[in-house]
């Protein structure tokens, strides 16, 4: 799926190592060009920039060639890139404090959740988001991102108590689904998902919700209600992965381009359905090319948002909230055939 990282690529006049995903092979070559061109201006001390300016224009353009023509299946490779920024980047970035709050006081503490208190330019939140590992070993500890169901009561134990002292909530959703083993049946996955479905539709402060990497299924859904529900551009939503939808109609993963271009799951489809109430568009390049520029707009909408809310009273959000979903879905009236019963009158 990924190709070696051993090129560099600048962002914001810093180098870092990247990822070249299969469809931005037209970019790799260009950037060793970069590498070599560089490497000959250090060690013979000339001025190459006018080159080095060419080829990052002609990057730039490549770049903005391909990002604008992306296929579905382009963007859940871009949602599960490596190097795109989890829910901790986010903390660091965004917050001036945090303190993390752990365990849901029936079973343990879930690592796939992370959940806390935290401060963003003088504003108390309740901050809820879901990591998936930054490598081997963190994406084992965090179970890549699947939540069980003692994760879904820390998140809503931490609601509530958000709810007690008025504090928003904002969730950050990034999970391929919720955890599928038998023992996370045996604790009762469904009914924590439903329930924190139940309790965050009539909770009494201010919830905003940002798809950040994958949504998927009633793993994402689980955090996932609130009052505004935004998406990164590169971003998907839906009940079933491209892979899971390919298997189970096709019996083989090979078509999980055509699932995802059938399953109407990029951002775009979303806002069309009604389904979230905006886009956050990301840095030319996705997330993971400029993660601070980034984490800067992502700060940015979450205050918008939450100013908005403010203005409404507890009742105002129930009500907006319990409307807002009640809306969603289209669907139509099929009148039923007449018929004549046995009284000889219609049905």
């Amino acid at each position: 799926m990924f190709s070696a990282p051993v090129f560099k690529v600048q962002s914001n006049d810093n180098l870092k190592p990247m990822v070249f995903l299969d469809f931005e092979k037209p970019l790799e070559s260009l950037f060793e060009q970069l590498e070599k061109i560089k490497q000959v201006g250090e060690e013979g001390d000339l001025d190459v920039s006018p080159m080095i300016e060419e080829l990052e224009n002609k990057i730039n353009a490549k770049r903005k060639e391909i990002y604008d023509n992306l296929t579905p299946w382009q963007k859940v490779q871009l949602s599960r890139h490596p190097e795109r920024p989890y829910t901790l980047y986010y903390i660091e970035q965004i917050c001036q404090k945090f303190i993390e709050l752990h365990g849901d006081r029936c079973f343990g503490d879930d690592k796939a959740i992370v959940s806390g208190m935290a401060d963003i330019d003088g504003q108390t939140i309740m901050l809820i988001g879901q990591q998936k590992g930054t490598n081997t070993k963190m994406r084992q500890y965090r179970n890549f991102g699947m939540a069980n169901p003692e994760g879904y009561r820390k998140a809503l134990r931490l609601m509530k108590l958000a709810e007690r002292f008025g504090f928003p909530v904002v969730t950050l959703i990034d999970t391929p689904g919720a955890f599928p083993g038998i023992e996370a049946e045996e604790r009762g996955q469904a009914e924590a998902i439903a329930r924190n479905l139940f309790e965050m539709a009539k909770l009494e402060v201010p919830i905003v919700c940002i798809v950040i990497g994958e949504g998927a299924s009633g793993g994402a859904i689980g955090i996932g209600l609130g009052d505004r529900v935004y998406m990164l551009e590169n971003t998907w939503y839906s009940v079933i992965s491209p892979e899971s939808c390919s298997s189970i109609l096709w019996r083989s993963w090979d078509f999980k381009e055509q699932a995802a271009e059938a399953l109407k799951l990029t951002a775009n489809d979303m806002l069309s359905f009604g389904l979230i109430d905006g886009i956050i568009k990301e840095p030319l390049g996705g997330a993971h090319s400029a993660p601070e520029e980034m984490a800067a707009i992502l700060k940015d909408y979450i205050k918008k948002a939450l100013a908005e809310l403010d203005k409404m009273s507890p009742d105002e959000l129930i009500e907006a909230r319990i409307n807002k979903y009640s809306s969603m879905g289209v669907y139509d009236t099929i009148p039923m055939p007449v018929e004549a019963t046995e009284e000889g009158s219609e049905v």
